[in-house]
């Protein structure tokens, strides 16, 4: 819906004039205990954060993490890959949308989220920073009729990591479309039937690494992985570590 105009200028730009601070909605994503929301400046340090983010980083108040870098908040080896992100978004001042993330809280455990980061653009156009959120990911309904459509095509791709599903045959082993079998997957997962299966193929990855000591190389060959430098590009991308660096931490 478009802005209403007055006099040639929004009337959301000058309801924001008229406030006494800016509107920054961290009050509002404090009653959001299952989303992470972060405001960062053009050198990625947090002017703001919310309650949730707080709790996670194991720190009593929002203080302790403003004016810091991830780096100096989770430390160099998880801090970088969200650095690296950041960087990104701020340099292209292009958005990151629905990013599936596996992110690790020491010494709290581990949880799967979708990362969504925008740039914030100056009066003259340039990135003078981001505004991010990361919602963390549901458990779906069991009993949810659309997840009995779909349950025996998802135990099957359980069943086969070493050689996985592609979503076109997913699709056509439920009788759906590819459409159709996103869209549910969408409703029940919060992802996509490809996101649904790259989280499937690292969470087993993640067990192996913890609970077993097989060779990385065969840990990536047993999720369906060509090769063990393909499968720690992709591991890093979706978790901010190496498999070596998060068979060492030993959380799951």
């Amino acid at each position: 819906m478009d802005a209403v105009v007055t006099g040639g200028r929004s009337s959301l730009a000058l309801l924001f004039e008229e406030l006494a601070e800016p509107f920054t909605a961290e009050a509002l994503f404090d009653q959001i205990p299952e989303t992470v929301f972060f405001i960062k400046n053009a050198e990625g340090q947090y002017l703001c954060v919310n309650d949730t983010l707080v709790a996670r980083c194991g720190q009593q108040s929002k203080s302790q993490l403003l004016g810091r870098t991830p780096s100096e908040v989770f430390g160099q080896e998880l801090g970088r890959s969200y650095e690296a992100q950041d960087q990104e978004v701020l340099r292209s001042g292009r958005q990151l949308i629905g990013k599936l993330e596996l992110h690790v809280y020491q010494p709290y455990g581990m949880g799967w989220c979708l990362t969504h980061k925008l740039p914030l653009h100056g009066r003259e156009g340039q990135v003078v920073g981001l505004v991010g959120v990361s919602r963390d990911l549901a458990e779906p309904d069991v009993r949810d009729w659309d997840f009995g459509q779909i349950e025996a095509t998802l135990a099957a791709a359980k069943s086969r990591l070493e050689a996985p599903p592609s979503v076109k045959e997913m699709a056509a082993s439920a009788s759906l479309s590819v459409y159709q079998l996103d869209r549910r997957m969408k409703r029940l997962f919060g992802l996509s039937t490809g996101q649904w299966l790259l989280k499937l193929r690292i969470e087993h990855a993640c067990r192996e690494l913890v609970e077993t000591q097989l060779p990385i190389a065969q840990i990536a060959l047993g999720c369906g992985y060509a090769d063990q430098s393909a499968f720690t590009r992709q591991f890093r991308r979706t978790t901010g570590h190496s498999p070596s660096e998060f068979r060492k931490m030993g959380v799951l």
